[in-house]
């Protein structure tokens, strides 16, 4: 007696994705392994689709670095219901307010060094910065490079805090700088070698404050 044909084995449309599942996939590669090991074939395996399907949420890469930012930001970087009135301190703290948003998300600051994406959310706190640096008396040019000074030490302080601890908690041999420091020529490197055996807790204090409060007040130092 003949068997019925086998049913015909359909491959089906991929599954049906949002946004909201993009984005949550996206931010999860990017926290756990890097910006750079995201890209659009490998969060397309993620969430089970192909890349052509994401095209239609996003239009690339950097269109979805920009929306997981400013999501982040949205999220986490709130307008304070009141500000300094003085200038100068509206500046220390707008840049402060970054620097603890970011200091906890470092693969954001990796995305923002490159210069070229921002948060819209963001920019009422460079507002303050840069009219808080004009109000003290710079001309809105020279605000203009403090502020991107202000940026510089912020990132620069984080990326560096971020990839020394990332390093002591892969290897917690010696450093190859502290095994310098234990053999500095006192007559060479005399201050060096006086401090070197406090060198390593001194550096890893948290002195982000205290540093920015220094540039700003050198930025306002001799005002245009």
């Amino acid at each position: 007696m003949p068997q019925p044909p086998a049913p015909r084995k359909t491959t089906g449309r991929p599954a049906r994705i949002s946004r909201t599942e993009i984005l949550r996939t996206a931010l999860r590669i990017v926290t756990d392994e890097g910006v750079a090991r995201l890209t659009m074939r490998r969060l397309a395996s993620e969430v089970g689709s192909t890349p052509m399907a994401l095209y239609h949420h996003v239009r690339d890469k950097e269109e979805l670095l920009l929306l997981l930012l400013d999501d982040y930001a949205a999220q986490h970087l709130h307008r304070p219901s009141t500000a300094p009135t003085e200038p100068r301190e509206r500046v220390i703290a707008a840049a402060t307010a970054i620097h603890e948003v970011l200091a906890d998300c470092p693969w954001v600051v990796e995305v923002l060094t490159a210069d070229d994406l921002m948060s819209k959310s963001a920019l009422w706190f460079v507002e303050q910065i840069v009219d808080g640096l004009t109000a003290c008396g710079l001309t809105l040019e020279s605000a203009v490079h403090g502020y991107r000074a202000i940026w510089y030490y912020t990132a620069g302080e984080i990326v560096i805090r971020t990839t020394a601890a990332h390093r002591r908690a892969a290897d917690d041999r010696p450093t190859y700088r502290e095994r310098v420091f234990t053999d500095l020529d006192p007559d060479e490197l005399p201050r060096l070698a006086e401090v070197s055996d406090r060198w390593a807790p001194l550096t890893a204090q948290d002195i982000y404050v205290h540093g920015l409060t220094a540039l700003v007040n050198g930025l306002l130092a001799r005002p245009d």
